[in-house]
């Protein structure tokens, strides 16, 4: 395996919420704090980046390419190791050119990312045909494949180091992409670890598996797929009172699409009473300032 690129700040905090777990009736609730990795604003995209970039770069790349929406936080942070590395940055992004610019857009631009709009094409589509006319290196939707889930199995030994007793302990994430789960799971074990899904992907379960092939059974994997709603763009009612609560209880900004729907499972009683829970935080927090209907009933599609 290609070693990783010195992205980040590692270990990532693991901080103690005991207002939120007695809440929950647990016996400990942890954050596990990769909201904090010190790259661009913070995320679990990070770790991924440690290994695409990495093959980017042994692949002699002057250019990373990557896609997502609007408000992709995966976008964000692939500028931002772009400009720690020296490297050009081209984003294509879904549908028209917004009005103004906020959120993970003003980031995008300030850390001198190129964004092409797809429009109505699909990204796939777009992003081989830039990457082949500018020679640039296309790192995956979510920066999710299977390098870059060695990401999250830095990220599980970081907790077997930090909390007392892990194998005890369940592990809470959202489930996008896969590839954070899918490194948890091969670390911890299927049965440590619970990937609330967002409804980002068709069949959630069959691509975390295929992450880990000869690994783990599609079946073996823990999945809690109560807080998807209408449709991954949705934000629901539950959303709202994690994000509220979490912030006046524990002083932690979640986000909208990933955080907050996990954090949703936890409110709506996933875990027994008596159960030791990491929560573990992706990120995601600019998102929030990109959007506007966020206590409005309003929708927002955002990539992670």
């Amino acid at each position: 395996m290609i070693a990783p690129v010195p992205l980040g700040t590692w270990p990532t905090p693991l901080e103690a919420a005991p207002r939120r777990a007695a809440r929950l009736g647990l016996a400990e609730l942890w954050f596990k704090r990769d909201d904090l990795g010190g790259l661009g604003g913070g995320g679990n995209k990070i770790r991924k980046l440690r290994y695409t970039c990495a093959e980017a770069i042994a692949a002699g790349a002057t250019t990373l390419i990557t896609s997502g929406a609007p408000q992709s936080n995966h976008a964000r942070l692939t500028a931002a190791a772009a400009a720690r590395l020296g490297l050009g940055c081209v984003l294509v992004l879904a549908g028209p050119r917004p009005p103004d610019r906020r959120g993970n857009l003003l980031l995008d631009e300030l850390a001198g990312a190129e964004v092409v709009w797809a429009g109505d094409a699909p990204l796939a589509e777009v992003v081989a045909v830039e990457a082949t006319r500018r020679s640039a290196y296309a790192i995956p939707f979510g920066g999710t494949s299977q390098a870059s889930v060695q990401g999250y199995v830095d990220c599980a030994r970081e907790l077997r180091d930090q909390v007392p007793d892990i194998d005890a302990t369940e592990v809470v994430v959202a489930l996008g992409s896969g590839g954070t789960m899918a490194g948890l799971v091969r670390e911890l074990g299927a049965e440590r670890v619970v990937g609330v899904d967002v409804g980002a992907l068709p069949d959630p379960r069959s691509t975390v598996a295929g992450l880990l092939p000869g690994e783990v059974e599609p079946a073996a994997l823990r999945i809690d797929g109560s807080q998807v709603g209408a449709s991954y763009a949705t934000l629901t009612d539950g959303v709202r009172e994690a994000l509220t609560t979490t912030a006046r209880e524990e002083g932690i900004f979640l986000d909208p699409t990933y955080t907050g729907r996990a954090m949703a499972a936890l409110l709506a009683g996933s875990f027994p009473r008596g159960a030791n829970v990491v929560f573990l935080h992706t990120g995601g927090l600019p998102g929030l300032f990109g959007h506007p209907g966020l206590f409005g009933g309003g929708k927002s599609r955002q990539d992670h």
